[in-house]
């Protein structure tokens, strides 16, 4: 039974729990880490739709690898519940319990002579003695014993039946009891012999002429039950028990079986098996949605895999054992011999791979036959439904199975989440965050931003768990003129009330006047507020390294989340901010925001070209108007390539030449009023040498950093250092 979890109360699933809703940004922020890795949102939702995810508030949602888990848990649980030595103790006790209430009978019967038989009795006896047949009815099924009883056994019958008749307080009758005494103590000495193996029991029982009707009923009972389990489980069509069908009706059904072992041992001998004629005659034994000799075994290999599955999960000596009741039950000879000539055509046909397997059980709780047969078809229903979710390959593939079946053996908690792991794609493309191509799903712009919201969230979050007084942050700046555009209010924002917006607000909550609440009643999460332009403006272009030794020290996804999160930043904050981002290697190239998640490692090329970096980076803020302008530099590396003559030079060890002419670089920066602010990932002796020229150069500052967290340093000292610009 699964556990529901809501908030820090749990309880078991009793229907009425809700489980959250799945929404599109859930779905991005579970995503980010792996967006960021490698930018490849097929592989990114494949991932999640396969191992699930966390929510911000705790609650674990399922992939299809942890509900494939689940399914496992709960067939485990069946394994660890039942004894399946049980079901054999259980036909035992049967048994058992009809010799002790023919014991029973026989005792009644002797103490209802002992006051002399009853009016009936003279003439039942005198019949008996004549030879005549009695006239109760016996417990030999038509066409199942096929014995016939001497006419002492038939006088024995008769006067036990005579003992059960007539009125008391008759005339006693000496010879007529003597009769029943003799008869009572033959019965009970072949009781006392009866043997101990099961279905050595049920043969002697079955040539046994039971005194006690309730004890001959029980006993038939059994029989139907091991018969019907033995038939039913191979002919979808037998809904009745042998005991109940006529000669015709047995002799038919051995005519069936017969005809079917005829075209099943044509089959391997390469002929034609006659299916059509066949079905034509016997169709009504199997069922609708035949349509050919394979589709035929394919069915019986259904129906007969529960008790072959049953076979498997029990000891050599216990299979014996359940195959000798099997035959036992099964009176009719000519009914046994074709059963056990179908198995073997059947097991020579079907692979053995293609049987179900069998189960191996430690619990210690009981359960009959019937139990274990519907139970090894609940198990069966296990193993299918675990061979179905390994065929998924993604969540497309989930419309195929069946959602009942899924419900009833996982449970309602359990459907809800796939049915949620279902509309992945459909909740994403609707939200606009990723679109279908040729290729597959990609990230649209509004994806991109989302997964810069995370990562601003995150630098954030990490920010707010350390300790106080790693970074200053009491210069707030002021907020500027009011726009037109409104936002929810947040924390932190200036308090520009729209107020018509919040009203209306509150109204659409359904707070709004009323005959008993004639005003409305403000919430906070009402507020509506105006945005506005912060006076601060800078123009900032952020060079990532984006050399092979940022890929194979683990740096750049760390450089990656700072870009896209810094892009989050100015975009929500300081929207009249500039931001430029350049990749540099053997080579800079200006990248835009929305294509970083998609970088991967084919686009890592040899050499830190930093010269051509800071030349690239110049000429973008050149266009740029304002006093603040920067460059904010990730590399683990000092530069080892430059331009000479229009070709790239690169050497490690870095040679003089391309300190130099990177220098010359930051000259030409510094010149046009740029600050430089380097984050160095690795201190290195070349790295320290040329941070050491660059800081008598530049005004910048350096910070050493590491990749977790980098974000910090980068997005607190962005904030922190903002001016005021009075255009």
């Amino acid at each position: 039974m699964p556990i529901y979890r809501f908030g820090s109360r749990y309880s078991r699933w009793d229907g009425t729990q809700q489980i959250g809703p799945l929404s599109a940004d859930d779905l991005m922020r579970a995503m980010s880490d792996d967006l960021m890795q490698d930018g490849d949102v097929n592989r990114a939702m494949q991932r999640l739709f396969r191992w699930g995810f966390q929510r911000p508030d705790g609650e674990n949602v399922p992939g299809l690898q942890g509900l494939m888990q689940r399914l496992r848990d709960r067939r485990q649980e069946q394994l660890e519940r039942y004894d399946l030595q049980s079901m054999l103790s259980d036909i035992a006790d049967r048994i058992e319990q009809i010799v002790e209430t023919e014991r029973q009978g026989i005792a009644k019967r002797l103490d209802e002579t002992q006051e002399g038989p009853r009016d009936g009795d003279v003439a039942a006896g005198q019949q008996e003695e004549d030879g005549a047949q009695p006239s109760a009815k016996r417990g030999d099924s038509a066409g199942q014993s096929g014995t016939s009883n001497e006419a002492g056994q038939s006088r024995e019958q008769g006067a036990a039946d005579a003992g059960a008749d007539g009125e008391s307080g008759a005339t006693a009758n000496p010879d007529l009891r003597k009769l029943l005494e003799a008869m009572a103590q033959r019965r009970l000495q072949q009781l006392d012999s009866l043997p101990k193996d099961p279905a050595a029991a049920i043969r002697a029982l079955t040539d046994y002429d039971f005194m006690t009707p309730e004890a001959r009923q029980q006993f038939q009972e059994l029989l139907d039950m091991l018969q019907q389990q033995m038939t039913q489980q191979t002919f979808q069509g037998m809904q009745q028990a042998l005991s109940q069908m006529t000669p015709e009706d047995i002799g038919e059904m051995r005519q069936m079986m017969q005809e079917l072992n005829e075209m099943l041992e044509a089959r391997q001998r390469g002929e034609d098996p006659g299916f059509q004629e066949f079905m034509h005659r016997w169709g009504h034994f199997f069922g609708p949605g035949l349509n050919s000799l394979d589709d035929l075994m394919e069915r019986m290999q259904q129906q007969m895999g529960a008790m072959r599955q049953l076979m498997q999960s029990m000891s050599a000596d216990q299979r014996g054992e359940l195959q000798g009741l099997m035959q036992a039950a099964m009176q009719d000879e000519g009914l046994r011999q074709e059963m056990n000539r179908l198995g073997e055509n059947l097991g020579s046909l079907i692979p053995p791979e293609q049987w179900r397997r069998g189960y191996q059980f430690s619990g210690d709780e009981s359960l009959t036959l019937e139990q274990a047969m519907r139970l090894m078809d609940r198990l069966g229903e296990y193993d299918e439904l675990e061979s179905q979710f390994r065929d998924v390959r993604d969540w497309n593939d989930l419309a195929g199975l069946d959602d009942d079946k899924i419900r009833d053996l996982l449970g309602e908690e359990e459907g809800e989440q796939l049915e949620q792991l279902r509309q992945i794609a459909r909740m994403l493309e609707e939200a606009g965050y990723i679109r279908q191509t040729r290729r597959g799903y990609e990230l649209t712009p509004q994806g991109v931003r989302k997964i810069g919201e995370k990562a601003l969230t995150d630098i954030f979050a990490d920010l707010k768990r350390d300790q106080v007084g790693q970074h200053d942050l009491r210069r707030e700046g002021g907020a500027g003129d009011r726009t037109d555009v409104t936002k929810a209010y947040e924390f932190g924002d200036p308090f520009l009330l729209d107020i018509p917006k919040t009203i209306m607000n509150a109204v659409q909550r359904g707070e709004g006047p009323s005959a008993d609440a004639p005003g409305v009643r403000l919430s906070p999460r009402d507020f509506e507020v105006y945005r506005t332009e912060y006076t601060t403006r800078s123009a900032t272009v952020l060079m990532v390294d984006m050399s092979r030794s940022m890929l194979y020290n683990g740096c750049f996804n760390a450089a990656k989340r700072v870009a896209l999160a810094l892009d989050s930043l100015i975009r929500g904050k300081y929207p009249r901010d500039h931001l430029s981002i350049i990749g540099f290697s053997y080579l800079a190239q200006e990248i835009k925001p929305g294509d970083l998640p998609s970088i991967d490692w084919n686009e890592y090329n040899y050499g830190t070209n930093m010269q051509h970096g800071f030349q690239l980076a110049r000429q973008i803020l050149g266009r740029q108007k304002g006093a603040n302008r920067q460059i904010i530099v990730i590399t683990d590396g000092e530069p080892t390539a430059h331009f000479d003559n229009g070709h790239v030079r690169f050497s490690y060890p870095p040679t003089p030449r391309t300190f130099q002419e990177t220098l010359r670089e930051v000259v030409r920066c510094t010149r046009d009023g740029i600050t430089i602010n380097t984050f160095m990932l690795e201190r290195s002796p070349y790295m320290v040498q040329f941070i050491n020229d660059l800081m008598r150069i530049n005004t910048g500052r350096v910070f050493v950093a590491t990749p977790d967290r980098l974000g910090e340093y980068i997005l607190v000292d962005y904030v922190a250092n903002k001016r005021k610009f009075v255009a």
